[in-house]
């Protein structure tokens, strides 16, 4: 436990002395920024079409001015997210091969577990963090443009559809730590969280999306219906990038 603790340490303070967690949490400020902008069209139709903004697809995107229209938005949105998760893990894991650190890491008496637990922990931390603060920023931005006062429960209800949509997202976040882990860098994992996303759409347009792992939480923000096997795969698939990243560590060759 307490080489755990002394790794977490250890991986939060690299984080802390880094500007990652400022420039990822300005990135994601602009997805709540981005749904604001589209209520400000959906009330004001005729100020937007002079302003040159097309408020018809604005009105298509998102539907009606409203909380739940705009927390709809924000969890519809929050799959594509995976890239910022993405990036982190790929920064998280392969900033020691790029830095060339990795065999420094592993000569340290400390098991390789605890470091890739750690390493996982900050992670899963991290991008939950990001999800709250895009969260946060959105409540700050409805207030600010005014958007209609409702019944707690509609807006319990589209923020509960949020927490479990960035939940889903984040369980297939430690395959791209594997990614990173093999590919000895920053190149390979987000090459392969590219090619998940485009394979989700293709699934999810192709009618089997509840069966590809990256396209479920998609498919969930968005209402659909999904037996409990589309969750299975998605927390199976979670569980194979943690038992490979663990298993990259403890039996690859390092001597490179």
């Amino acid at each position: 436990m307490n080489n755990l603790l002394q790794a977490i340490w250890v991986e939060a303070l690299k984080v802390r002395r880094s500007r990652m967690p400022l420039l990822t949490a300005l990135a994601m400020a602009l997805l709540p920024l981005g749904g604001g902008f589209f209520m400000i069209v959906l009330r004001d139709p005729e100020l937007a079409r002079q302003a040159g903004l097309i408020s018809t697809k604005a009105q298509i995107t998102v539907g009606v001015a409203d909380w739940p229209a705009y927390l709809g938005f924000l969890s519809s949105a929050m799959p594509a997210c995976t890239i910022f998760f993405s990036f982190i893990a790929s920064w998280v894991f392969g900033r020691e091969f790029s830095d060339r650190t990795a065999k420094d890491l592993l000569a340290l008496p400390t098991p390789r577990s605890a470091i890739v637990t750690a390493k996982l922990l900050i992670v899963v931390s991290w991008s939950a963090a990001l999800a709250a603060w895009a969260y946060l920023v959105s409540i700050g931005v409805g207030t600010a443009i005014g958007l209609p006062q409702l019944p707690p429960g509609a807006v319990l209800a589209g923020s509960a559809t949020f927490a479990v949509t960035v939940l889903l997202t984040i369980i297939l976040v430690p395959p791209i730590a594997y990614f990173a882990s093999a590919g000895h860098g920053y190149l390979a994992p987000m090459a392969v969280a590219l090619l998940a996303l485009g394979f989700a759409q293709a699934f999810a347009i192709a009618g089997w999306g509840e069966y590809f792992p990256w396209a479920i939480p998609a498919l969930y923000a968005q209402g659909t219906q999904m037996g409990w096997a589309s969750y299975a795969i998605v927390l199976l698939t979670g569980v194979a990038g943690i038992a490979g990243t663990l298993l990259w560590w403890e039996l690859a060759d390092h001597s490179r």
